[in-house]
């Protein structure tokens, strides 16, 4: 792993639990992913992955969808097995038969952190109704990424995107292309919300890019 990737990493980890990393031998040499367990600050363990540029076509297919792969993009890959009831089939470990297709969501850092320690929560963007918006396109994820970007420590700045899985029973896709939405009806209860949303929209990896 370069310098730069390692550097890139532990601002993206610190700016997510709030903890300074200071020393970039906690990241070891010549590897591609590291898990840290986070206690007490956001309980989830990221595997950390530099995802490199390609030149070649970055379309790729999950749920018998396309979607745009994150080339250029760090990830933090959340772990999500066994975290909901209904059991694994929606990451489609067993097969593409069975996976939910991948979507993006643009948004802040303090927005990341609190899907990841809770879950989505309906936005006041209404165009297409009150929900959960996502695409497959992160170039359009992208954009709405860039109006929240925030600042390290360090005086660099990035860019913050979601990665999910979206059950395709519960999406609505828009007139606009590439647009999806999950819809979350006005007065709808922060139980129902939660268990709306649960079934619908799935984070399993949160993306950052320096500006």
């Amino acid at each position: 792993m370069s310098e730069i990737s390692r550097e890139v990493l532990l601002e993206g980890l610190s700016a997510l639990t709030g903890i300074t990393l200071k020393s970039r031998t906690e990241l070891q040499e010549g590897s591609t992913a590291v898990e840290l367990t986070v206690e007490n600050v956001l309980p989830v363990v990221f595997k950390m992955v530099f995802k490199s540029v390609r030149t070649s076509s970055s379309k790729c297919s999950r749920g018998k969808e396309s979607y745009t792969r994150p080339w250029g993009w760090y990830r933090f890959t959340l772990k999500v097995l066994d975290k909901y009831p209904d059991g694994n089939t929606w990451l489609g470990p067993d097969g593409w038969r069975s996976e939910w297709p991948v979507s993006f969501h643009g948004t802040s850092i303090e927005g990341a952190k609190g899907i990841t320690e809770t879950h989505y929560k309906a936005g006041p963007r209404d165009t297409y109704g009150r929900g959960i918006y996502s695409t497959p396109d992160i170039s359009i994820a992208e954009r709405y990424a860039m109006s929240k970007k925030f600042t390290s420590k360090n005086g660099k700045t990035y860019k913050v995107i979601m990665q999910n899985r979206i059950n395709p029973e519960k999406r609505i896709i828009t007139e606009e292309i590439d647009y999806w939405l999950i819809p979350v009806p006005e007065e709808t209860s922060p139980e129902m919300e939660k268990e709306i949303v649960e079934t619908s929209i799935r984070p399993y990896g949160i993306l950052i890019k320096e500006v």
